[in-house]
């Protein structure tokens, strides 16, 4: 019988190793897109709203009842992030601690009677889940390798990815990351469930899947990328609330990492969302309290309460502590460009070979990984329990299979543990609460903080950009609070002081080793208080932050926008470059060829205008009577391609219909124009037309934006940049000097005011010369 079953398993291995291809059509990458590497891979997004002939008729039949309306709308959906982010968390978390306790118990059961045994054991569980997770990736969703971060980052900057948001990424990371973390590869769970929350609500935003027949017409409210990328942000910050528990960090993660754009009521609908994700997860971990979860009851959410930990601090211990900060920030930055060069060599030679190569690389770092975290405590010597102190509440050493320090890992006495596999032989939640943990004075020895110190630095750095899902936040906290509880051992032994606590200097280093490779400090701060539950260390938190990522910004930049880079992800950053200062709009459009439309233009002409290059929008030109040529707006491609499929629109005759009289019926709904989010949408090549539609003609006045944002040729190139990354735009007009003025517009001539009998608004304009 067991064999039967051992060939069974061994058949079903090899039909999905076969269906794994040995190479791919074209370079692509592990997010399934092609690599160009100079973002011509990517689109932009249209934030700006397009104020067409079709939006202009809808948002005349408004009134202030849809208003609304679609205002509630936007709260549900807020809720509705919130639920479906805490929810996600909540499997993930419970899968992963469930899968990690299994195997721990398992081991520990087995290694009582052989170590061989136990470690094979141990080793073939990582490998299975570690597996599983590289096969979900390569052969299902090629998005969601990584964390994510950089990709939704370049989404909220306005450009998009194909891929990064769609229903199968979804299902991708939760899965891959319970594969991946479960495994014991040196990864988090917490930058993929930032990315888990993004493609919740973009889903929600657009209604669902259509492929996957989950989609609801209710749902389709949203039809801009502006109302979208909202809702994204909302899901971004639920993601963080979701990893940490720390609401309030998810909202600054929110404004200070990811987004490009943010308005005060987006900050209320994300505060709500975040408050929405701390009940959900709230709720759940007390209905895990009463054993219904398994091994989640033990390790749980992460939170590492530092409370009962030191006190006070005095002046002395400022030295160290800035000591700790720049530590910080050289090795964060050395991290940032170790991971850059071996992820850039990763995906120009070892990733082009194929998906097998990146599942055997990712399996052959699982076996190196286990193999490390069993074998080096083997080596280590047991080291005599301490006096037991009834006030602390730890064990020593603790029981097998549990959670909590002590680990009594192949020592010869009862009352010994192995400092080393305290560390090494956790998931590293606990090996993290291990770190933080007071009142364990001299529980470890230097000589083990600083093999652990070198092996996982080294295993972080290696592990980071391979087929899975992976985040940085928990690795970069363990190898911070490593080296940070090194130098609080020093402090101890040289101040000699009984209230410094070594958890407080690992506390210390892990958000110092986070400030100096991802360079956040407001967000980061906040969500180090929350998570450690212990306000009074806010002050030296703050210290260290400052210090690292003073010392990180001297060497690189931070990690999410290193890894944009190289992904060729088009970031704009908040400040121009200082050689935009001295350059003007016209020098920046080079000798470019610009491509018009003329108003009335023939089905053939526009078809081969679209298939002849790549452009997205094209200025329409129309002609005054008296032959001047007049620009009259601005062409989105994908709203040219609607109109090619639909053909409702094409007419006979040259001539220009009415728009003045009223005489042209509404033939389209603005929502025909909206692209579904992360897809490639329309393409050229899916439109048939016929003999007789190319013989045909299309008015493109009611459809083109008829107010495109205009800046004369001469304006320096940081007005402009200023400018275009501030209103989220697409597309500018560079155009001659105007000839004259017709008005002037002040803060006065904004504010408008109601009145009391009607709805109607007035206009408190100041006077203005015509000249």
């Amino acid at each position: 019988m067991l064999s039967n079953h051992l060939q069974n398993g061994m058949e079903t291995a090899k039909l999905m190793w076969s269906r794994l291809p040995n190479s791919e059509n074209g370079e692509v990458d592990e997010l399934g897109r092609l690599n160009k590497g100079d973002g011509s891979s990517v689109e932009s997004l249209d934030y700006e709203v397009i104020e067409n002939y079709a939006y202009r008729e809808e948002q005349a039949q408004r009134g202030k009842l849809y208003v609304g309306y679609y205002v509630g709308v936007k709260w549900f959906f807020a809720l509705l992030v919130g639920i479906g982010t805490g929810l996600a968390a909540v499997f993930i978390n419970l899968s992963v601690e469930n899968f990690a306790g299994w195997k721990f118990s398992l081991t520990f059961y087995i290694i009582q009677r052989s170590y061989i045994a136990g470690f094979l054991v141990y080793v073939l569980i990582n490998l299975a889940l570690v597996f599983s997770s590289a096969y979900i990736v390569t052969q299902f969703a090629p998005a969601a390798a990584g964390s994510g971060i950089p990709e939704i980052k370049g989404y909220l900057n306005g450009v998009d990815i194909h891929g990064i948001l769609l229903f199968r990424t979804l299902i991708g990371k939760i899965f891959g990351s319970i594969g991946s973390v479960g495994g014991g590869l040196a990864l988090g769970k917490e930058g993929p469930l930032v990315h888990t929350g993004a493609c919740i609500a973009s889903l929600l935003g657009q209604g669902g899947s259509t492929k996957y027949h989950l989609s609801s017409r209710w749902l389709q409210v949203f039809k801009t990328d502006r109302d979208r990328r909202d809702l994204v942000t909302c899901g971004c910050a639920a993601g963080v609330a979701a990893a940490f528990r720390a609401p309030v960090g998810g909202v600054l993660f929110a404004l200070e990492e990811v987004t490009s754009w943010w308005r005060s009521q987006l900050m209320w609908r994300v505060f709500f969302t975040s408050a929405i994700v701390a009940v959900v997860v709230r709720t759940a971990m007390g209905w895990c309290k009463s054993g219904n979860c398994g091994h989640f009851g033990s390790g749980g959410f992460i939170i590492w309460d530092v409370s009962d930990g030191q006190e006070d601090y005095s002046f002395e211990e400022l030295l160290p502590m800035a000591f700790i900060g720049i530590i910080g920030g050289l090795l964060g930055a050395l991290f940032n460009q170790l991971t850059l060069y071996i992820t850039h060599w990763r995906r120009t030679h070892l990733h082009k070979k194929g998906n097998q190569v990146k599942v055997i690389e990712v399996c052959l770092l699982s076996v190196i990984t286990s193999v490390i975290s069993f074998g080096l405590p083997l080596f280590k010597k047991c080291s005599p329990c301490p006096e037991p102190d009834p006030n602390s509440g730890i064990e020593c050493p603790r029981p097998p299979g549990m959670y909590g320090n002590y680990v009594n890992f192949y020592c010869g006495k009862d009352k010994e543990y192995n400092d080393l596999a305290t560390i090494f032989f956790n998931t590293q939640d606990d090996a993290i609460r291990n770190l933080f943990s007071a009142k364990t004075m001299h529980e470890y020895s230097a000589q083990s903080l600083l093999t652990f110190l070198v092996m996982f630095y080294t295993l972080a750095v290696v592990t980071f950009g391979t087929a899975v899902p992976a985040g940085q936040f928990v690795p970069g906290i363990m190898i911070g609070s490593t080296y940070g509880r090194l130098v609080g051992m020093f402090v101890v032994s040289f101040y000699k002081k009984l209230n410094i606590e070594e958890g407080t200097y690992a506390l210390l280093g892990a958000a110092s080793f986070l400030g100096g490779s991802m360079r956040m400090t407001v967000s980061l701060c906040v969500i180090m208080v929350e998570i450690t539950n212990n306000l009074k260390l806010l002050p030296l938190i703050m210290l260290v932050l400052l210090i690292s990522k003073a010392v990180g910004d001297a060497f690189n930049e931070g990690l999410y926008e290193e890894q944009a880079r190289l992904r060729g992800i088009p970031l704009l950053e908040s400040r121009p470059k200082y050689q935009m200062r001295n350059m003007t709009a016209k020098e920046a459009c080079g000798n470019q060829k610009v491509v018009f439309l003329p108003r009335i233009v023939n089905v053939a002409d526009l078809v081969s205008i679209l298939r002849s290059n790549s452009h997205n929008g094209f200025p329409v030109i129309d002609h005054t009577r008296s032959g001047e040529t007049l620009v009259i707006g601005l062409a989105i491609r994908s709203h040219l391609l609607v109109l090619l499929q639909s053909k409702v629109d094409f007419q006979h005759s040259p001539l220009p219909c009415d728009l003045q009289g009223g005489s042209l019926p509404v033939r389209h709904n603005f929502g025909e124009f909206v692209k579904p989010a992360s897809s490639k949408g329309l393409s050229i090549d899916d439109i048939h037309v016929s003999p007789d539609d190319v013989e045909m003609y299309i008015d493109l006045a009611p459809f083109v934006n008829q107010s495109p944002y205009i800046v004369p040729e001469d304006m320096s190139l940081t007005k402009v940049y200023n400018l275009f990354r501030q209103l989220g735009l697409r597309h500018i007009f560079v155009v001659p000097r105007a000839s004259r003025v017709i008005g002037m517009l002040t803060r006065k001539d904004l504010l408008i005011e109601e009145t009391e009998d009607s709805t109607a608004v007035e206009l408190q304009s100041t006077s203005s010369s015509t000249t």
